[in-house]
């Protein structure tokens, strides 16, 4: 289960001026996806694990029982899924023709402080579960920027630990971040990104991107890969930037906006050409490649997540219906491990489980 995130102020200060670069770069890059670790690593002495890797993440952003180790401050929303039947010919998923799903989904600040502010980070997280009425579901999680920074689990784990702040100063140490992104060139495009990254003042006008590639797979077997990008049709307030203080900012825009109407974003698939890199999300596909409108997502209720249809939802991106496949980016089979490690954690810690155990499934439902 899911603790509610607090209007109650953080317990840690935001960073001063001076700091932000290195926040943005150092802090939000630690939180920016769930966790990562190798699938099947457990059974290896000396590999990552996606326990460590979820130790690693909650070293950096404090023990807080109940709450996702990342994305722990959130909100639920709900709403449908209306195909338009443009993605059929690519995708038997039963999602892309000309019906409405049922959909529960979550948005999240990266990081492991349910008690952040909005404004502490400039990324923002969206996350979906679509269900067909046989069950079978579609769940993705997606963020509100072009690129991942690093492109395996071993990097991850180690960008977070560089990232991990100093018990002196409640703050990463620049110098390891320095260290840590010259021996890694693929976060220059999200480095570049971050430098001119605002944290928004609404999760309804942001684009959020699903930055892994999938497949999509048609009725005779074909494969087509894809990545895909929800974008609003809301622009009322987009460019406002979330005002420093303001701890819930985020939540009461939502809450406001949804009360005046429901909150839509089209759908867009782009379509891999060969030679397009479909196992590495630091990499951004050329503009030019053709794009499909597959439908509009639309939500229009929001609720607490301590006790909204989210919170026991775990948010795996490789829960995938009939017509969609994962691809090879190793980051994905790691989110997957490591989510139900997350998932474990919290909901022992609800249930008053003493210890948390590994893990050795993952929550599917």
């Amino acid at each position: 289960m899911e603790r509610s995130s607090s209007s109650s102020s953080s317990p840690q200060g935001e960073p001063g001026r001076g700091f932000w670069r290195w926040a943005a770069i150092g802090g939000a890059v630690v939180g920016v996806a769930a966790a990562f670790g190798y699938v099947g690593g457990w059974l290896a002495p000396g590999r990552l694990t996606p326990d460590r890797l979820v130790d690693a993440l909650q070293a950096n952003g404090g023990v807080h029982p109940g709450f996702r180790r990342n994305h722990a401050k959130g909100v639920c929303v709900s709403g449908y899924f209306e195909g338009n039947g443009a993605a059929s010919a690519y995708s038997t998923a039963p999602f892309f023709k000309a019906v409405r799903t049922p959909v529960v989904g979550r948005f999240a600040l990266p990081g492991g402080n349910p008690y952040a502010p909005d404004s502490s980070v400039p990324i923002r997280s969206m996350a979906l579960r679509l269900t067909a009425p046989d069950g079978e579901q579609w769940r993705t999680g997606m963020n509100s920027m072009p690129v991942f920074p690093v492109a395996t689990p071993a990097a991850f784990y180690a960008l977070t630990v560089a990232g991990r702040p100093d018990p002196k100063t409640g703050k990463p140490d620049p110098a390891k971040l320095k260290a840590f992104f010259a021996a890694h060139p693929e976060t220059t495009a999200f480095r570049e990104w971050v430098k001119g990254a605002k944290p928004s003042g609404s999760y309804a006008t942001e684009a959020y991107s699903s930055l892994n590639a999938f497949y999509l797979v048609d009725a005779g077997g074909k494969r087509q890969a894809v990545r895909w990008q929800v974008v609003p049709q809301q622009m009322a307030g987009a460019g406002d930037v979330a005002k420093a203080g303001d701890p819930d900012v985020l939540q009461a825009d939502l809450a406001r906006r949804i009360a005046d109407g429901a909150q839509r974003w089209k759908l867009v698939l782009t379509l891999a050409e060969p030679g397009d890199p479909v196992d590495d999300a630091t990499k951004v596909w050329p503009a030019q490649r053709t794009t499909i409108n597959a439908g509009t997502l639309v939500l229009d209720r929001v609720e607490a997540q301590d006790s909204g249809p989210c919170r026991d939802v775990n948010y795996d991106p490789t829960v995938l219906p009939e017509g969609i496949q994962a691809s090879e980016d190793p980051l994905l089979a790691a989110r997957s491990a490591a989510y139900a490690d997350s998932y474990l954690r919290r909901t022992s810690e609800e249930a008053g489980v003493p210890g948390v155990a590994k893990v050795i499934a993952s929550e599917k439902r």
